[in-house]
């Protein structure tokens, strides 16, 4: 190589070097907090003779059992698993399938998170696209997020030292994060004023600041994780839970998930799911096969589904998401309650009654609910009476409700008596306007290089409030409508049309499909098809809904990106 300048490649490979040699190396111990003595003597040994078959090669053992890096940190199955996974894929680790599985599954259990740890970050590993603020520490998240989601910091547990150590293999793997996050831009500014508080400006590099916090926001030791590891035990689930959920654009959904074990208390269960879209009738089955881990933490697949539900404490209740393998963005939320002798009562099909009507037909949908019904058992509030219950079936009561003119509008809770669970319904006068959710959506042109992400809207009808307002605290929500969808142009760029390029929405479902990913020709500068539009819905209310003639009208931002270019896999822990 001639005189100057490295070769880029020679960089890399120095960076790779140094980054599996911080891998290899315990963890340090030159500046141990000296206000804390326990904190020199952390770690959590490891007892499985697997994980100390195939890691300590890299990851010795000390006198204590403890594995260097290993017995310092503390996360989610996925988080252990995508681990597995680096180890696998840059440091030549030779693993079957088989064991990886048993090494993700120990570690998850006795090197996991408590319910309470894991309750802020279950977004990540839901896969909820949502705009997470985190609020403690501002400079933290402004580091962290330039690069992945804040999620991924919520969901670590980790020394000092292994903190450190995390940032020095970013530093390694990923040279450029020093310029994009982790190093201020050039000297601190000579003439400084003290802020209003009187101390001098905090010139310190981001990657510093959020050492100083992690360490502190984030220790390896908690008191949740001290509890939760003294009593955790798996789980004794099996039976069958009533489900309750609602999915994005097509609403409520209820039915029943039977849970049986597979073999004694190991964690392992099958399942077996029948549910129904409460507005269109359909009904789906669902076979699958699930793993709870650390006592709590349920990762499942059925079809083509991926389950990630958090177990409540009594065993009674679970809660979480089920979204699509392949499409993070389509997906339940849904809640599991276990099933007794009592009835329970999961919702009413329709979402609103209206005011000054009467012979009304409801039907209010659960388990165990009790064939020989009267009026008198349900309750709907002042003004609404119940005239008759017109059917009963232990998953379904059908009434017929009359609203007097008087009844005030607003949602209301519905009682059943000797029934638990939560259902309401709205009482309204008329349809005042509707709203587009959500109101900023985002979808990734992909299909010939890169997978595609799309965008479902659903447009939700609202009367005014008590204060005869639109867009006030006081609004209530009356559920879905069936409007026609179309593309509008968003005027971000003078001329530029991306209505005719970024993609489609359905007009019967709301659903954008975005386009092929570009670049392309017929486009000005051969520029790729993404863009900004508007998502618009528009509704004519039936008279029955009062309203009187005149359509609705609303919209949400559309910003139509490029492909996401870098994608973790998929998790492969509920498999």
């Amino acid at each position: 190589m001639k005189h100057g300048l490295p070769t880029v490649a020679a960089v890399f490979a120095v960076c790779a070097f140094l980054a599996s040699l911080e891998a290899r190396q315990p963890p340090s111990t030159a500046s141990p907090p000296a206000s804390d003595a326990e904190k020199k003597d952390e770690g959590i040994p490891v007892a499985s003779a697997l994980v100390r078959q195939k890691c300590a090669s890299c990851h010795p053992a000390d006198d204590k059992g403890r594995l260097t890096r290993i017995s310092f940190r503390r996360t989610t199955p996925e988080g252990w698993e995508e681990t597995i996974k680096r180890m696998v894929s840059l440091n030549d680790v030779k693993l079957e399938p088989s064991d990886a599985r048993d090494i993700v599954r120990y570690l998850a259990d006795y090197h996991g998170l408590a319910p309470e740890e894991v309750q802020p970050g279950a977004f990540e590993v839901e896969r909820r696209a949502i705009d997470y603020k985190y609020a403690a520490d501002k400079d933290t998240e402004e580091t962290c997020v330039k690069c992945h989601s804040f999620g991924r910091v919520l969901l670590q547990r980790r020394t000092k030292e292994e903190w450190e150590l995390v940032v020095a293999m970013h530093r390694g793997y990923y040279p450029l994060v020093d310029f994009q996050a982790f190093r201020r831009g050039g000297p601190p500014p000579r003439d400084q004023q003290p802020g209003p508080d009187g101390r001098p400006p905090d010139n310190r590099h981001p990657m510093d600041k959020a050492l100083a916090h992690l360490t502190t926001a984030f220790p390896l030791i908690t008191p949740e994780w001290s509890a939760w590891s003294a009593t955790m035990r798996p789980p004794r689930l099996q039976g069958k839970w009533a489900l309750g959920g609602v999915e994005l654009g097509k609403g409520a959904v209820y039915g029943v998930v039977t849970i049986t074990p597979q073999s004694g208390e190991t964690g392992d269960f099958t399942t077996e799911t029948t549910f129904t879209y409460a507005r269109s009738g359909k009904t789906v089955t669902r076979r699958g096969r699930a793993i709870v881990y650390t006592g709590f933490q349920w990762r499942g697949k059925s079809d083509d589904f991926r389950e990630v539900l958090s177990i409540d404490r009594d065993w009674r209740h679970a809660s979480g998401r089920w979204f699509s393998g392949a499409y993070d963005e389509f997906g339940i939320d849904v809640r599991l309650t276990r099933i007794g002798t009592d009835p329970i009562v999961l919702g009413v099909a329709e979402p609103r009654i209206r005011k000054g009507v009467g012979n009304q037909e409801v039907h209010l949908v659960g388990v165990n609910l009790p064939s020989q019904a009267a009026a008198a058992d349900l309750n709907f509030g002042p003004g609404v009476t119940v005239d008759r219950v017109v059917s009963a079936a232990p998953d379904r009561l059908t009434v017929s409700v009359s609203a007097a003119a008087s009844a005030t509008v607003g949602r209301r809770a519905v009682f059943l008596s000797g029934a638990t669970g939560d259902a309401s319904i709205a009482v309204y006068e008329a349809i005042d306007f509707i709203k587009v959710v959500p109101q900023a959506g985002l979808a990734r042109v992909g299909g010939a290089n890169f997978p595609k992400q799309f965008q479902q809207f659903e447009a939700i009808a609202v009367a005014n409030g008590p204060d005869g307002k639109p867009n006030t605290k006081d609004d209530i929500e009356l559920g879905l409508v069936d409007p026609a969808w179309s593309i509008e142009e968003y005027t971000a760029t003078y001329d530029d049309d991306d209505k005719d390029f970024v993609g489609t929405i359905d007009a019967a479902t709301g659903l954008f499909t975005p386009n092929i990913d570009g670049p392309n020709p017929k486009r000005k500068n051969h520029t790729n098809n993404y863009g900004d539009v508007w998502a618009v819905a528009t509704y004519q209310p039936p008279s029955s809904t009062g309203g009187g003639a005149k359509t609705l009208k609303a919209r949400a931002h559309l910003l139509v990106t490029i492909p996401l270019y870098i994608k973790w896999d998929q998790p492969e822990v509920g498999r």
